[in-house]
């Protein structure tokens, strides 16, 4: 009867967790870090003990955090955050909703287990270094919901005492990517907006310095999903002197503006967040997205749907959905990848990556949302990439060791493995004790056998200045231990093999890309590197 009373007990108690509200929380805040450890030290104990999972980054410069849990924790969490004063004046964005149900967004996401990582960037702004990095205390002036609704409604004035100059022009810029802008975007009547259409956030300086005489003179308006993204980039565009002064951002982002404005406001369509919920909307249900594949009204991400060449996101309906089908996104397609369609020996039809590229379609071409079916598309080519193998090793074992990452790519490239130059003699290592042995004759006697089974050559792309290579295929026993730096005197051999990857060029070319291993990987580096210099 107890064990009953105990049962009943504690299934109560499951029903009763199961039913506390989840809840999401994201905040950054850019300050100066004293003590990165310590604040480390703080979010793993914090978040662990509160059972959240998700996202925290940290850098000397602040934090981005996203993170899940009961509405309970992340209340308490937020709580401890503002007690540590380099958080004073932080947003701090709350809301709930389900728990997690898709363990495969939940996971693409992050939120099935808990990752806290110090960063060198809190967000990547650009895949390289920048001439002039911009400060972000340089940022534009932020606006909160009413502020930036106001702006736009008027297309002018601000509702306080600093106004828009009435002489410059108004421009909307997301700051997003373009599988985010797919969904959802600001859309106001007689104010240009400008939609980069960028893959990734560190795409978009490039993008400013190209499209810097839309925003010069002009009265800029920043979003994005949460402010972050927005605090960089308007900072860059200020950094580019007379002309770029005024920019103004949207305080909180889309989510604090969808707070503001449940009906949408001036937002159409739905904001696309980087966690478990894919996407947050307002009470308009109107649907912004279209299908890749019919044009038809879809905005649904939870396919998880991926361009076959780039990777990015797409939007492709239940409808036009395939399992292992291929996809080119608007930007692939942009610049001339193809899906085309074969028809099987049963009937059905089957979309291949074509294994050529296209010439370049103008920036201005409008581009059909049905990719099946093209018609006077080039025969297929599969991308083709030479790999090199390590130090004595040769292209069989390398072909053998990749032949998962092989079958990954079997559809868009091919791998071509070839043999270095230069053979190497057949070596085995004495186990140490027998190197060690002090008695001589004990030594013999044991009457140590190189392996017997048959063995293809091993090879090099470089090597020492006292190899003698190989001629014959008679076993060696090494001299000492194997060395982990021998690589160290394998200078050696470099313009033989250079040559001699000029006739496999030759003979067994074009070749789109190398992927090279250890000492073959070293080469391909030294190959990119003449190429760079033949150039100068």
């Amino acid at each position: 009867m107890a064990d009953s009373n105990e049962n009943q007990q504690g299934k109560g108690k499951e029903q009763e967790q199961e039913q506390e509200q989840y809840g999401v929380l994201l905040y950054y805040k850019y300050t100066e870090i004293p003590d990165l450890n310590s604040l480390l030290s703080f979010y793993n104990s914090n978040c662990t003990s509160l059972s959240l999972l998700g996202r925290v980054r940290l850098s000397l410069h602040g934090v981005n955090v996203t993170v899940g849990g009961k509405l309970s924790s992340l209340e308490k969490h937020i709580e401890a955050v503002k007690a540590i004063s380099l958080f004073e004046g932080t947003d701090f964005k709350l809301a709930s909703c389900h728990f997690p149900l898709n363990d495969k967004v939940a996971h693409e996401c992050g939120f099935t287990s808990l990752s806290i990582r110090i960063v060198k960037e809190l967000v990547t702004f650009s895949p390289y270094p920048l001439v002039k990095a911009p400060d972000v205390s340089n940022a534009g002036r932020h606006l909160s919901a009413v502020e930036f609704h106001s702006a736009l409604q008027s297309a002018g004035k601000l509702v306080d005492k600093e106004s828009l100059a009435d002489d410059k022009g108004l421009v909307l810029l997301d700051a997003r990517n373009l599988y985010e802008t797919r969904i959802g975007k600001f859309d106001m009547p007689n104010v240009d907006t400008l939609d980069p259409g960028i893959r990734q956030y560190s795409d978009l300086p490039s993008w400013i310095d190209d499209n810097s005489e839309q925003l010069r003179g002009k009265n800029v308006l920043m979003y994005c999903t949460g402010g972050i993204r927005c605090e960089m980039a308007s900072a860059y565009i200020r950094s580019k002197g007379a002309g770029f002064e005024n920019v103004f951002q949207l305080f909180g982002g889309i989510q604090r503006y969808l707070e503001q404005f449940p009906d949408g406001g001036f937002f159409k369509g739905k904001n696309f967040v980087f966690d478990h919920r894919i996407s947050v909307g307002s009470s308009d249900t109107n649907i912004l997205g279209t299908c890749l594949l019919c044009g038809l009204s879809f905005d649904d991400y939870s396919s998880r749907c991926r361009c076959s060449y780039c990777r990015m996101l797409v939007l492709v309906c239940d409808s036009c959905r395939k399992e292992e089908a291929v996809y080119a996104c608007e930007l692939c397609q942009k610049h001339g990848k193809v899906i085309e369609s074969n028809v099987a020996e049963n009937g059905e039809q089957q979309d291949i990556l074509p294994q050529v590229e296209l010439k370049t379609i103008s920036s201005d071409t409008i581009l059909s949302p049905q990719l099946h079916g093209e018609q006077g598309a080039r025969p297929p080519r599969k991308l083709r990439i030479l790999c090199l193998h390590g130090f004595r090793q040769n292209a069989s074992g390398f072909k053998g060791r990749t032949a998962s990452l092989a079958k990954k790519l079997k559809n868009i490239a091919e791998l071509v493995f070839v043999d270095a130059p230069h053979e190497l003699p057949f070596i085995y290592q004495s186990c140490v004790s027998e190197l060690e042995c002090s008695d001589e004759s004990s030594f013999s006697s044991q009457q140590i056998l190189p392996p017997t089974e048959t063995c293809r050559g091993k090879f090099a792309w470089l090597i020492a200045p006292d190899s003698k290579g190989s001629s014959a295929t008679d076993w060696k026993k090494a001299d000492s231990p194997f060395d982990p730096l021998q690589y160290l005197q394998q200078t050696e051999g470099f313009d033989v093999s250079l040559s001699y990857l000029k006739t496999v060029f030759s003979r067994d070319g074009p070749f789109d890309g190398i992927l090279g291993f250890s000492q073959g990987a070293a080469m391909a580096a030294l190959l990119c590197a003449q190429k760079r210099e033949a150039k100068r």
